[in-house]
């Protein structure tokens, strides 16, 4: 169905000219995708991280117990984790920061 140009406007749009109509458009397969694999890269993170604080608790209690021969292992795990356990708080006070400023957007 051509559209027809108001009155007075017929010189502007040329006679018989359709607009062209473009498709809406579609969520791409390959963003859900990508969606998912960095939400799988999150929960892979948080677990290392899980996994390196039980570490560090494990050689901590290797060290009060006397059975950890070298005691600079457990510093340097314990620092390992402090270091990774401060870059993800950053990460998470980085990302509601952002989700406040989106949420006080106006449209």
């Amino acid at each position: 169905m051509p559209i027809q140009p108001p009155a007075g406007v017929g010189g502007i749009i040329p006679a018989g000219f359709t607009p062209a109509v473009r498709p809406t458009p579609s969520i791409d397969a390959g963003a859900e995708a990508r969606g998912a694999d960095f939400g799988s890269k999150v929960v892979s993170a948080l677990e290392d991280l899980q996994a390196a604080h039980a570490e560090t608790d494990r050689l901590a209690t290797a060290a009060a117990t006397g059975d950890l021969a070298a005691v600079e292992d457990y510093m340097l795990q314990a620092t390992q984790t402090q270091l990774a356990t401060e870059l993800t708080v950053a990460v998470r006070n980085r990302a509601v920061e952002s989700f406040n400023e989106i949420m006080r957007m106006q449209i």
